[in-house]
């Protein structure tokens, strides 16, 4: 790389976070779903309901019906919606849905989906895989649907602008699937760092135990041929993708680590990890990315990253670094420590003092002098049905005319998807990235610019 940020940079600076991490892998995680709701869903009955909404009647179309479209639907139906329509690409995948919500249509085509139903829909969630997000959303979209999108919102910076402009102007209820926005413990770590306990926050480490172990990355195209199952329509789930053959390796869930499809580590994680950091601080809009990985290929994303984002002033507050870690390079809790991290967090630096969390959980200030001066704010009050499904209750509420917003919509969660995709634009780009926000353009490296967004299939453009 062309510059003087070097691994041994990286690994120092790890080192000297060691008493924080120590502490993020001592606090407790959220509560889980009660054994009455993990029941009700592995026999997949009709969940229950809580809250305002119980008795509405908002018509939702489901876009990918399994995995996480599969859980994105048990917690829409637990909100009181009618489910009217079910959509995926895989049959198999389809008919639990569909034998589970046997009033609602079903299709293997959203876009047919919409076109026949557009008259019978109020909203639509979107749970395909991350190149698909923007085309299906803004299919709804532009004809008038709300829509609750899964993360990261987009494949790429370009969409990301498209979406939140376009929820914008047409005056739609929007959700991004972060569903950790709407839990206790990330409202107390935003309040806390609001409070100024920590000082001018100066620098922020963020780390994830993704990819390694749960999706393969570092990947070169596969060569052996394989038939396209009858169950599976293939071309409908390429969608604005280039053409390629079936391949197990892509379908239904290595998908994540091929750049055509996925975003990797970062577009799995960031959007939960980093949102605390964006909410209070104001991270949008940094002026250069910086990315170290190893393993990359032309196809596929790294086997480790770690990124550092730089942030200018904005008003008040200082500039802010951002440090993101992933894959088997992780912040050390210290050397020569058998000690484990907790798989997922964040350390805020600030000037009198330092604050850890893991993901969605309550906060704690290192320094015991300052943790025992501090008073804290008063705790959030507790999301109805735990902050899973609190996240899509809001949507459905404000769908129903709540009159308030959601708190990830696509005018926030647009800008911090593009915040976080821009890590995947210097990973690509091998350099050094100076932004330009105003303008979405790298100014120091143009051919990078092709990552801003992509070419689109026939049939599948926005």
């Amino acid at each position: 790389m062309s510059s003087d940020w070097t691994r041994r940079d990286f690994l120092q600076k790890a080192a000297a976070l060691s008493a924080a991490m120590a502490a993020a892998q001592a606090m407790g995680q959220t509560k889980p779903a009660s054994q009455a709701t993990r029941q009700r869903k592995r026999e997949g009955l009709a969940p229950t309901t809580t809250g305002p909404a119980q008795n509405a009647k908002l018509r939702v179309g489901i876009i990918g019906c399994a995995n996480k479209g599969g859980h994105n639907l048990r917690a829409i139906a637990e909100c009181g919606v009618t489910i009217a329509g079910l959509c995926d690409i895989d049959s198999k995948m389809l008919a639990p849905a569909a034998e589970a919500y046997p009033a609602a249509k079903t299709f293997a085509d959203y876009r047919k989906m919409l076109e026949t139903m557009k008259d019978s829909l109020d909203a639509v969630v979107v749970s395909t895989p991350d190149h698909c997000h923007a085309p299906a959303a803004m299919n709804a979209m532009n004809l008038g649907k709300h829509v609750y999108c899964e993360k990261p919102l987009t494949h790429n910076i370009s969409e990301a602008r498209l979406l939140a402009k376009t929820a914008q102007e047409k005056k739609l209820i929007t959700q991004m699937g972060n569903q950790g926005h709407s839990s206790e413990g990330s409202a107390q770590q935003v309040a806390w760092l609001k409070s100024g306990v920590i000082g001018d926050v100066t620098e922020v480490h963020v780390w994830t135990d993704r990819p390694h172990g749960v999706w393969p990355q570092g990947l070169s195209r596969p060569t052996d041929a394989q038939p396209v199952p009858e169950n599976i329509a293939w071309d409908l789930w390429l969608g604005p993708a280039p053409v390629r053959p079936y391949h197990s390796g892509y379908h239904p869930f290595a998908w994540r680590g091929w750049w055509d499809f996925g975003t990797g580590a970062l577009g799995d994680m960031a959007c939960h990890i980093m949102d605390t950091a964006y909410w209070a601080l104001d991270l949008k809009n940094p002026t250069a990315v910086e990315a170290f990985s190893e393993g990359g290929t032309s196809e596929s994303g790294p086997l480790w990253s770690i990124i550092r984002y730089e942030f200018p002033q904005r008003g008040a507050l200082p500039p802010v670094k951002l440090f993101w870690y992933d894959g088997k390079v992780l912040p050390s809790t210290k050397f020569g420590s058998s000690e484990k991290l907790t798989a997922n967090g964040v350390v805020f630096v600030g000037t009198k003092g330092t604050m850890a969390a893991p993901l969605n959980s309550e906060p704690r200030i290192l320094e015991e002098k300052l943790a025992k001066e501090f008073a804290a704010p008063a705790k959030p009050t507790t999301r109805p049905g735990g902050f899973d499904h609190y996240h899509h209750l809001e949507f459905v509420e404000a769908c129903l005319g709540s009159g308030k917003l959601p708190g990830s919509n696509f005018s926030y969660s647009g800008p911090l998807t593009e915040t976080v995709l821009l890590g995947n634009f210097a990973i690509r780009s091998n350099r050094r990235i100076e932004w330009d926000a105003v303008a979405a353009r790298c100014t120091n490296l143009p051919e990078a610019n092709q990552y801003v967004t992509r070419e689109y299939r026939k049939g599948w453009e926005l």
